[in-house]
């Protein structure tokens, strides 16, 4: 039988998985990245954990076909990284080529964001739609674009980044410099910043008796919680996530036109007190066809997204 190895590369972990091409994972670990060391150190001690892996779990490694690898970065031609997201390891580098090197199996890569919606479409919440476009609302908003069996990952790597498109004109700086960005409003770190500037004029209310007024430790779920419990000052700040996540899911549906919207994240936890508002809104700015049919789920892999859809590169 056939195996293949999926890594995540992250900023301080890295997790790494053995698995069959169904995306079963057979064994796993997760190390500490030290990307300070520099990318062939990471890569030779990347190298050494698969060898444990295949060892505890008893698989001769030349049965091991494939390394797929998320990496925080635009990838182009699934082999060169043109930048590393807070890493020290310079530009175009080709780690492929770095990693067959070293292993002598067959490797590929993609985007990290890429990568997880890649998983959710082969193994994951989009499994069997020919479509899906995931959007994963954290502190920022990544995302990945699944159409036919095939990552769109663009030409220079950078194809996916749904974050960045402009919601607002010249409208509030973004992480990336820019102004105006759907992450700058629609992820967890845009609904905080709306949150916190409306706690400044406005205490009577739950949300900031349940925060006992700790506005600095603010996150998106207490917001959802106080929505929850009916306070009308949080549900007014969930409508304002809503009306900007509907806009830019909206453009992204009249662009691609997925049979499946994956929402996943922290604030995608939120569930039907979003979703129902969002699925409402959508009809304002997405034009009718694309509306018909349409699937919006919340991912389900969560941590194992990145190992599984590494691995659904050879897939």
């Amino acid at each position: 039988m056939d195996y293949y190895v999926g890594i995540d590369l992250g900023g301080t972990n890295t997790k790494i998985g053995l698995l069959n091409i169904e995306g079963d994972i057979l064994k796993s670990s997760i190390i500490k990245t030290l990307s300070s060391e520099g990318v062939d150190k990471t890569m030779e001690r990347i190298w050494g954990v698969i060898q444990e892996l295949a060892k505890e779990a008893n698989i001769n490694i030349k049965n091991v076909k494939g390394i797929g690898m998320g990496i925080p970065g635009p990838v182009e031609d699934q082999s060169i990284v043109a930048f590393f997201a807070n890493f020290p390891w310079g530009t175009n580098v080709n780690v492929k080529e770095k990693l067959e090197k070293i292993t002598g199996i067959e490797t590929k890569l993609d985007n990290d964001a890429n990568i997880i919606a890649l998983g959710e479409a082969k193994y994951g919440a989009a499994k069997g739609s020919k479509s899906s476009v995931t959007v994963a609302l954290g502190t920022g908003i990544g995302g990945g674009i699944y159409v036919n069996g095939m990552l769109v990952s663009g030409f220079k790597g950078a194809g996916g980044e749904i974050g960045h498109m402009k919601i607002v004109k010249d409208g509030r700086v973004c992480g990336c410099g820019q102004k105006g960005c759907f992450e700058a409003y629609a992820s967890a770190t845009g609904l905080i910043r709306e949150a916190v500037s409306r706690l400044t004029v406005n205490k009577q209310n739950l949300l900031y008796t349940m925060i006992e007024g700790n506005v600095a430790g603010l996150e998106a779920k207490d917001i959802f919680d106080a929505a929850k419990e009916g306070d009308i000052f949080s549900l007014d700040l969930v409508d304002y996530e809503a009306e900007y996540l509907a806009m830019g899911i909206a453009n992204i549906l009249n662009i691609i036109n997925p049979e499946t919207i994956v929402l996943g994240g922290g604030v995608a936890l939120a569930g039907d007190i979003l979703l129902d508002p969002l699925r409402k809104k959508l009809e304002k700015y997405a034009l009718p066809v694309t509306l018909e049919d349409l699937k919006i789920v919340q991912g389900i892999l969560g941590n194992e997204a990145g190992i599984k859809g590494a691995v659904g590169l050879f897939s």
